[in-house]
């Protein structure tokens, strides 16, 4: 099984590199390992997903001028 910092390892520079569509990438991602029948990489992914849900609830709110 692949640990929650594993996890967030991943999810972290999906939101750096894609920003707002860091989901979209994961569920692309999800999406094509289910296709394959990987069921055990489509769960990872969609770990994957509720990591990139939480680091957005928790990013600092930018500078209020």
């Amino acid at each position: 099984m692949i640990s929650d910092l594993d996890i967030y390892r991943t999810a972290n520079p999906m939101v750096q590199r894609h920003g707002d569509d860091a989901i979209a990438q994961a569920a692309v991602r999800a999406d094509e390992l289910m296709a394959d029948g990987d069921e055990e990489g489509e769960q990872v992914w969609l770990r994957v997903i509720a990591a990139i849900k939480q680091l957005r609830d928790t990013e600092a709110p930018g500078a209020v001028h």
